[in-house]
Parts: C-alpha cells; sequence; structure tokens
C-alpha cells in the first residue's frame, strides 16, 4: 500500500454534535470499555478493563502535565489578545523554562493579533504574597510567532506565573469555556512532567483503585514523557495525506524504560496514541544509532516519512539496545528526542501490541493510527461505538484494542 496516497475522506464518518462528551463522567473509570479482539466487538466498563491485560506484560504510560497555555492580555484600548504557549525556545529545556525567574521565549499562536501591532503586553498580578509586572513582546519567526516574557520579581518562577494567570486549554471542539473542573478532570491522576497543551487522553479513565488492579494482576507499568503539541488538533487539510505536515513533538525515556522493553521482548501494550509515537519512535532513533553511534543528540528526531521512506533491517530488539548502550556509553539516564512520525495504514508496527485509546475525530491522523494498528478494521468498532450510545473524544468513553 502506497500511505502517502491515502485519501483522508476514507477515514471519514457521521459524528453528531451530541456525541461529543463535553464534560467527563463524576467517576473516571465508570465510562463505557469497548474490547476489539482480532476482529470481534464486545463491551465493558472501564473499572474492568485488568480482566483483560494479560499477566507478565508491560504497560506504558505517558506522565506529561497540562499546563495553563493560555494568556490573556487586554490593552488599553480594551481588545483582548490571547498567548497560546506553544513550545519553548529559550531556555528551550521545559524543565529550565518553568525554573525561569526573569525571562524566557515561546512559540506561540496568538489570537485577535491583527489588534497587536506594536509595542508590548502587561500584566499585573500576585502570586501568592509576591507582586510581579508581567510584559510580552513579539516577533515572527519561521514558524509562527516568538513571544518573549518579562518580569520584575526574581522571587517568582514561570511556573508560578502561568499557574496564576494562565487558563487550561480545553480542546476547542467542546465549544465551551475552561471550568475550574478542569484542571483536574483534564490531567491524569498520575501527570507529572508539565509541558503540554492537550491532555493525553486515554489516560484520563485511570483511577488509583484501577492502577492498583494492574499492579496486583502481575503488569509491568513503566511512564515515558511525550508532551502533546496543538497540532494534535490539526485537520487534514489536504485530499491525500502525503501533503499534510506532522507537528513535531518531544520526548523523554528513561534508560531503565528501555530496558524493561527489552525485558519483555520488546512488546508492550501503549496507553494511548502519544505513547504509541513514542514507543514506536524508538526504533528508527535505535536504527539511527546503529548506523552512527556517535550521532549527536540533537540529530535524534525522527522524520515523518522516515518509516516508509527507509528500509532498516534491524529487529526491534537490536534497535532498542542500540538505545541502551549508547545511553550507558554518554552516562544519560535517559533519551531526550523527538518526532514527526506519521502512523497511517501501510505502517508496520514494531512495539506496541496492545492499545488504549478513546475515539477520534474524523479525518484524523489519529484515526490513521487506529486503523494501522488493527489492520484497516476500523469501521467495525467506530460503527459499534455509534450504535451502543458511546461517549467520543477527548472526555468521551475508551477502547482496548488487540489487533
Amino acid at each position: 500500500m502506497n500511505t502517502k496516497q491515502i485519501k483522508i475522506t476514507d477515514y471519514n464518518y457521521p459524528l453528531p454534535s451530541d456525541r461529543i462528551a463535553k464534560f467527563p463522567l463524576q467517576r473516571r473509570d465508570s465510562s463505557k470499555l469497548l474490547v476489539y479482539r482480532h476482529g470481534n466487538v464486545s463491551e465493558d466498563v472501564f473499572s474492568n478493563l485488568p480482566d483483560y491485560l494479560p499477566e507478565g506484560a508491560l504497560m506504558v504510560f505517558n506522565n506529561t502535565k497540562v499546563i495553563q497555555a493560555r494568556i490573556h492580555f487586554r490593552k488599553s484600548t480594551g481588545a483582548l489578545i490571547e498567548v497560546f504557549l506553544l513550545e519553548p525556545l529559550a531556555p528551550n529545556d521545559y524543565e529550565l523554562m518553568f525554573q525561569s525567574r526573569h525571562e524566557c521565549s515561546w512559540l506561540c499562536l496568538i489570537g485577535n493579533q491583527k489588534k497587536w501591532k506594536e509595542g508590548s503586553l502587561e500584566l499585573e498580578m500576585t502570586v501568592g504574597d509576591e507582586k510581579v509586572s508581567l510584559t510580552a513582546t513579539r516577533a515572527a519567526i519561521a514558524q509562527g510567532q516568538e513571544v518573549t516574557f518579562r518580569w520584575d520579581n526574581p522571587k517568582v518562577s514561570f511556573a508560578e506565573i502561568i499557574d496564576t494567570v494562565g487558563e487550561l486549554p480545553i480542546p476547542p471542539y467542546l465549544n465551551r469555556a475552561t471550568q475550574e473542573s478542569d484542571k483536574t478532570t483534564y490531567q491524569t491522576v498520575y501527570s507529572k512532567i508539565k509541558g503540554s497543551v492537550a491532555a493525553p487522553t486515554a489516560g484520563l479513565h485511570f483511577t488509583p483503585e484501577v492502577l492498583s488492579r494492574i499492579d496486583g494482576g502481575g503488569i509491568h507499568r513503566e511512564e515515558v514523557t511525550l508532551h502533546v503539541g496543538a497540532g494534535t488538533f490539526k485537520p487534514v487539510k489536504s485530499s491525500d495525506i502525503a501533503g499534510h505536515d506532522m507537528h513535531t513533538e518531544h520526548f523523554c525515556v528513561g534508560l531503565h524504560t528501555i530496558e524493561q522493553l527489552l525485558s519483555h521482548h520488546c512488546k508492550a501494550i501503549a496507553v494511548g496514541t502519544t505513547s504509541v509515537r513514542t514507543l514506536e519512535s524508538l526504533y528508527y532513533i535505535g536504527c539511527r544509532i546503529l548506523q552512527r553511534p556517535d550521532i549527536a543528540a540533537d540529530e535524534l528526531h525522527v522524520a515523518q516519512w522516515e518509516p516508509y521512506d527507509t528500509a532498516p533491517t534491524a529487529s526491534p530488539q537490536e534497535a532498542l539496545q542500540a538505545i541502551a548502550d549508547y545511553l550507558k556509553r554518554n552516562n544519560l539516564p535517559s533519551l531526550v528526542a523527538s518526532t514527526q512520525i506519521i502512523i497511517a495504514p501501510g505502517y508496520d508496527y514494531k512495539i506496541v501490541r496492545m492499545l488504549v485509546t478513546n475515539f477520534h475525530q474524523p479525518q484524523s491522523t489519529l484515526l490513521l493510527l487506529v486503523s494501522a494498528f488493527v489492520g484497516g478494521d476500523w469501521r467495525t468498532i467506530y460503527d459499534y461505538a455509534l450504535a451502543h450510545d458511546f461517549r467520543f473524544l477527548s472526555y468521551g468513553d475508551s477502547s482496548l484494542l488487540i489487533p
């Protein structure tokens, strides 16, 4: 199959607006669970997910945490300008960025930017007991808008500033304002590392009780970090997917996780499409290291079409072992890399064997990923979900896919 010639219109289905869950259920694990197993579909409640997982398996979660990425400034004219943080530029390390205490720069989207032609925006706030005056100035760069933030109180970090004045960016298709409850419900219970502008929503169903049952069932749990970008909502506008530019996302995988993948024969249960993108990208980075053992850290990137334009011959075991050896050689505790990978029908999965995921938008790259995973049988799953009252998208119900 020529993946690049896939017509996105072949991945359309009718999604009535009343099937999009605007709010989550009161209890996370009471959501419905569709189970697709070897072509057969059944349904259950998410709290029973552990019953379907094989003992001794390895389950991989994305522990990213959604930041309050929308900052609203009001000009003296009364115009409201929204600055949406996408990814850090200076410093470009997320942890250092959030620790900044005077100045930092981000790649941003600007809402109502025609009203912000020049000059700086200003915002006064109180963080704890500290008064802070924040200014924002912008410069157009090749990939969008660079906004530099400066503030006058070194006792306050940038993390504290956005926690005080930022707004959590819930998905645009919910068609509602962010509410206080979203600060809790739009985070996974295991979220740790700040950086995402969208939640890894497959993880929203997990509760401490479900995680405890998973542990009790002899299933190993590991975490990776992939910071979800706003590009996850970017529609495919080209008629075939060759014309679609995937967004780049940054990820981090610890040496211990690599070793656990090796000990589990390079097979994993992925929680969410972001975990899939991370795990599958590891294979291609490992192949790159095998070709160039001294490769520079900033070259550890998976290009959009790399899986289709190259024909690496290494096994998943060899590729992951190459990463482990690379990290040990360079005394690195974890692999920090980035991926632009597009997973669509024609893709050959290397590591992921089972997938927990929500129900995705029509004509989206996430639906392409699911179709690739179930051998093109996505309509069986979505027809069942539509016919049996499943709730769709971020706050909707879940599925367990076993090809």
